[in-house]
């Protein structure tokens, strides 16, 4: 009898394995860079003004904000990466699908929000490079704008984005630990007070959420997601790590930051309003600490820059089919790079960086409510998301987020005329 003749066209089950364990590690490999995009986006050089102003003027009690700024990024996150991803599109094509002309305004609402901050995010870049060489941070700007739009341009630009962004990362752990380490933290007071505050400060809370969850923000790592191939609900295992090591890192460097500033305010030193975040630094280790928080301040801005590129251009996006997408990439590049140079132009003739960061936070805080209900809206759309069953728990807590954050940010907007 003939011996059969073995396929060697058929991977046998070492191949398999390789290529199965190879997809895995890829799938894995997009997920981090969305968490460490969503992440470093969050706590940027709008994060580390508006905290330190925050510390300056509430002490412990800003504890509180930072407490439901963390709840609320785990809510939206989870929420919006979940949704994006089970239903293969971008949030302005969802958006569209559940009423027509809906995507263009949420476009329009995160665009420009990201525009602001970006405005914001290539200044305190210029400031971390004065800082640093003493060039003036009019010129810094254009420097960090330049490198920002190498990032993009080069091959592979979305791998380059994502390890750039996880060294970027590094960098601003260390010298937080390091600032902390030098310093006397007053735990008991920033536990107690977190957990118990003695005033609420609902503009600080619509700000920090704002600057750290709200706009451009609550969609980079979805969109991350998505341009990496990571489609339907096979995926939620990737969506879920990524979203929480996102939140995870982004909540240390926030508390850190919080209690570096606590540090300073508690010994009854008055902050800089001009540049809060820089006096932690300076009063904490001196000239040393000052130069650590140049470096801390660039790799902020740097990290921003390129989450609110991507995340604002990706609202530009409305293809629903592969000629569409290749079409659409045929304008990408100048998009970002477009975005990059109007963002830099403002700054180098306008300026107050500070003030534009602590705006746009409250400015996003406004349109947290509203970019999350149109995803929930989506979540209960069989069109959108198919016999995908969203979890109760994120739809209640989702909607709770909503409710508070529309009276927040109202409250807010009627303190603004007393």
């Amino acid at each position: 009898m003939a011996k059969e003749s073995k396929d060697l066209t058929q991977p046998t089950g070492l191949e398999t394995d390789a290529k199965a364990a190879a997809k895995k590690h890829s799938a894995r490999s997009i997920a981090m860079g969305a968490a460490f995009l969503m992440a470093m986006a969050a706590v940027g050089p709008g994060f580390l003004t508006q905290t330190a102003m925050f510390t300056g003027q509430m002490g412990a009690n800003f504890g509180f904000a930072i407490l439901i700024c963390i709840i609320v990024d785990i809510v939206v996150q989870m929420n919006i990466w979940r949704i994006i991803v089970v239903s293969g599109k971008r949030a302005q094509v969802i958006a569209n699908d559940i009423f027509p002309g809906l995507g263009y305004v949420l476009s329009f609402l995160v665009a420009v929000g990201g525009l602001f901050f970006n405005i914001g995010n290539v200044g305190g870049a210029g400031l971390g490079l004065n800082v640093l060489f003493g060039i003036s941070p009019e010129n810094g700007a254009v420097i960090a704008a330049c490198l920002a739009i190498a990032v993009f341009v080069v091959k592979n630009a979305l791998t380059v984005m994502d390890r750039t962004v996880q060294v970027l990362a590094v960098v601003k752990v260390a010298i937080l630990v390091y600032i902390m380490s030098v310093m006397a933290v007053p735990y008991q007071s920033a536990i107690t007070h977190t957990f118990m505050p003695t005033s609420i400060n609902f503009y600080a809370i619509v700000t920090i959420v704002g600057g750290t969850v709200g706009g451009y923000i609550s969609f980079a790592g979805g969109h991350r997601l998505i341009e990496g191939g990571l489609k339907g609900k096979e995926n939620i295992k990737y969506v879920n790590e990524g979203a929480l090591t996102g939140i995870g890192i982004a909540s240390v460097i926030r508390v850190l930051l919080f209690l570096a500033g606590l540090s300073v305010v508690v010994l009854g030193h008055k902050l800089d309003p001009a540049n809060p975040a820089a006096s932690i630094f300076q009063f904490a280790a001196g000239n040393f600490g000052y130069k650590f928080f140049g470096l801390l301040l660039f790799a902020a801005g740097m990290t921003s820059t390129l989450g609110s590129t991507f995340t604002s251009t990706s609202f530009l996006d409305y293809a629903v089919s592969t000629k569409q997408q290749h079409n659409y990439e045929k304008y990408r590049r100048w998009l970002v790079i477009g975005f990059i140079v109007v963002s830099t132009a403002i700054f180098y003739f306008i300026g107050s960086p500070a003030k534009v960061l602590v705006f746009v936070g409250a400015l996003n805080g406004f349109i947290l409510p509203i970019a999350l209900a149109i995803l929930l809206l989506a979540a209960r759309n069989k069109k959108i998301i198919g016999d995908y069953k969203h979890p109760k728990i994120l739809i209640y807590t989702g909607w709770l987020v909503v409710a508070f954050m529309a009276f927040a940010s109202l409250e807010t907007f009627i303190g603004l005329f007393k």
